[in-house]
Parts: structure tokens; C-alpha cells; sequence
């Protein structure tokens, strides 16, 4: 079969998108990559993947989404391909809709997170609800990374027969190392007994930077390490000031590392792995730590508290409420025999239902590829 795999930015195509084609390919199927242009294709691209570019734009103007759909539909009609696996909400509904105007016999789409559980105005969340209505009805194969939002769409009557696939990763890349723990933190100058934290998110609002900033800040002794960058589609506030007032009261313990490819590596050398958000579909850097041995500090919110057990594999926290962040952030980094008991245990469970062999499996399977 023809698959399209089809996203908006590199971004997503590189992390969330790449495994499946490898996957779809592996099982003797033609599959290209459509996305914005970005300098993160540059791996697909390396591994022979063909990767076709529309002018894709995240945002809500009504003539950048116009032509992202003509080009699409372009695309559709000269290409023809047998299925289009969409995924993300913008991109997601004007693939489908561009595969149904060209004929594509095969239309499925994979929610990453709703647009609707996301804190925002009523108005936005209430138009969310309604496009993802209208794409369900264009949609064959309609999975989610979440059990949570799985139910959502059938209850919601979006789509009756979603089924949730999960997310994974590679317990072949994620793994503890303690020997590759002693070079990570002698590269970057921390000793051997200081507790690190670890937190690998983009540097939007919603990932709750600004909670975790101030409650590292008040944890006496905690390094913090921060991978991440801002994507240029990205909207919304500026981080750089609340890191500004981190780095006032934390000095050298506060390290921006920005995008980083060596990701698993520096899991190794922390202690714990924290992510706030305020909004999630089912985390693949909570995966990555628990598949690295670290307990998780994660909000009580869709998608890590299906990855999270609390008081077994780390601790979960209201969202947007920095003292109980703090509290927990504390409690693990004081007690290093808890710290190793979560790690493990988030460890096994991980290997046992988050790999990522299992989940493209899976995915491949209810695609019928």
C-alpha cells in the first residue's frame, strides 16, 4: 500500500511520526512523510523517506488554512494513495478532509491530545469540540494515544469505535547506566551526590515551566536541567523571563540545555524527571524516564496519570499550583532508597506496556498495513 503519514511541523513528524513509518515500511509498504518544511526532516529524509511539504501554518487564520488545503488536495491527487494516517488537530482534520475530497479509498486519524481538554476560553474549546466532531465523520480508523480520550470521542460521539494505542519508546535507547551517569554529570560539572531533576518539554506556557522554575527554586540543593527550545510556530508567553528569575535564585544549579538529540544520555545522569504540564495526550518524555529508571513528578491530568502511579512510580500534583510541586519535588529529592524504588518499578512498567515495538505494532495492526 501508498500510506501518508501527515503532521504539521518537523517536530512531531521527527518524535511522534518516524517510528510508524519505519514501522509501515519494515512491513513492505510505500509511505511518505507530509509536513511543514523544518530542519528536523533531516533524518527521515536520511533514511530514504520521502517527505512532501504544504504550507501548514498553527494557527486559526482562515486564508494560511485555505491554502494549506489546496496544496493538500494537490498533493492527494497526484500522489494516490491508498491510506492518509493523519494526526494533530489542524493538520489532522485538513488531511482528512483533502483525503475525502481526492477519493483516498482509506482515511484514519491519531488524537495526540484534545484540543477541547486544553484550559482555554469557552469559545475555543466549544469550536475545538465541533471540528473534531466534524472530522470523526471523515475518519475510518480513529485511535488516541490515551485511554482517557478514547473515551472522551466515544462518549462525545466524535468517533464510536476510538480505540486508544498508546505511546512508546525504545528500551534499547532508554536505559540506566550508572557509569554514563558519572561522565553526563562530570561534563557538566555536578557532583556525584547533588540531586538533579530533569525536565524535557518545549518551552511553552502549558508545559508549566513557570511552576516548575519557582518550586525547584525553593528545593535547597536541586539542580535543575532543562531541555527544550521553543518551536517557531509556537504562540503564547515568553519563558525567558521566568528563567531569568530562576537563574537569580539558583545560579549554576539552573541549566537551559535547549534541543538536545542526546536526550537519553542525559537522562542517565539525573536523579528524577519532572513535567507540570497543564495539558498532555500521553507523554513520551515521561516514558523515556521511567524506560531510564527515574521516578516521575507529573500533574494529575490526562495522559501521565495513566503513566504514573502515584507512591508506586513516582508522584502526581494539581497542575499550575507550585507548592505541592515543590513538596513532592522535595520528598524525592531527600529520600535517595524511594527515589530508587519508583525508579524501578516505573522502569518494569514501562517494559511491560510502553515500548515502542508494541505500540507501532499495534497501531501498524488497526491500520491494517
Amino acid at each position: 500500500m501508498k500510506v501518508a503519514q501527515v503532521t504539521n511541523v518537523d517536530f512531531s513528524l521527527r518524535h511522534f511520526l518516524l517510528p510508524l513509518m519505519r514501522g509501515a515500511r519494515a512491513r513492505g509498504h510505500e509511505v511518505v512523510g507530509i509536513c511543514a518544511e523544518g530542519p528536523l526532516l533531516d533524518l527521515p529524509r536520511a533514511e530514504g523517506f520521502r517527505i512532501l511539504a504544504p504550507p501548514f501554518a498553527r494557527s486559526l487564520n482562515p486564508l494560511a488554512q485555505g491554502r494549506a488545503l489546496r496544496a493538500l488536495r494537490g498533493l492527494m491527487r497526484e500522489e494516490r494513495f491508498d491510506l492518509v494516517h493523519a494526526h494533530m488537530p489542524i493538520s489532522g482534520l485538513l488531511a482528512r478532509v483533502a483525503a475525502r475530497a481526492e477519493g483516498v479509498p482509506r482515511v484514519a486519524y491519531t488524537c495526540h491530545g484534545f484540543l477541547f481538554n486544553q484550559p482555554g476560553p469557552a469559545w475555543r474549546r466549544g469550536l475545538s469540540l465541533g471540528l473534531e466532531w466534524l472530522g470523526g465523520r471523515l475518519t475510518d480508523t480513529f485511535l488516541t494515544v490515551s485511554e482517557e480520550e478514547a473515551a472522551d470521542a466515544r462518549r462525545l460521539r466524535i468517533h464510536a469505535q476510538a480505540m486508544a494505542v498508546g505511546n512508546g519508546r525504545d528500551p534499547a535507547l532508554f536505559f540506566p547506566d550508572a557509569g554514563e551517569r558519572a561522565a553526563v554529570r562530570a561534563e557538566l560539572g555536578v557532583a556525584e551526590d547533588a540531586v538533579v531533576v530533569l525536565a524535557a518539554a518545549r518551552l511553552v506556557r502549558h508545559k508549566g515551566w513557570p511552576e516548575l522554575l519557582e518550586a525547584a527554586a525553593a528545593v535547597p540543593g536541586l539542580h535543575l536541567w532543562c531541555i527544550g527550545a521553543r518551536l517557531p510556530s509556537d504562540h503564547g508567553e515568553d519563558m525567558a523571563p521566568h528563567f531569568a528569575r530562576a537563574r537569580h535564585a539558583m545560579g549554576e544549579r539552573l541549566r537551559p540545555l535547549g534541543y538536545r538529540h542526546d536526550v537519553a544520555r542525559l537522562l542517565r545522569g539525573a536523579d528524577l524527571f519532572c513535567l507540570p504540564s497543564h495539558f498532555e495526550g500521553l507523554p513520551m518524555s515521561i516514558i523515556e524516564a521511567m524506560l531510564s529508571g527515574l521516578p516521575v513528578v507529573a500533574t494529575d491530568i490526562r495522559g501521565p496519570r495513566e503513566l504514573v502511579r502515584p507512591d508506586e512510580t513516582g508522584l502526581l500534583v494539581p497542575p499550575g499550583a507550585v507548592a505541592p510541586l515543590a513538596a513532592a519535588l522535595e520528598r524525592l529529592a531527600g529520600d535517595a532508597a524511594l527515589r530508587a524504588r519508583m525508579g524501578a518499578a516505573g522502569r518494569d512498567r514501562a517494559l511491560g506496556r510502553f515500548t515502542e515495538a508494541e505500540v507501532v505494532g499495534r497501531t501498524l495492526d488497526l491500520l491494517g498495513l
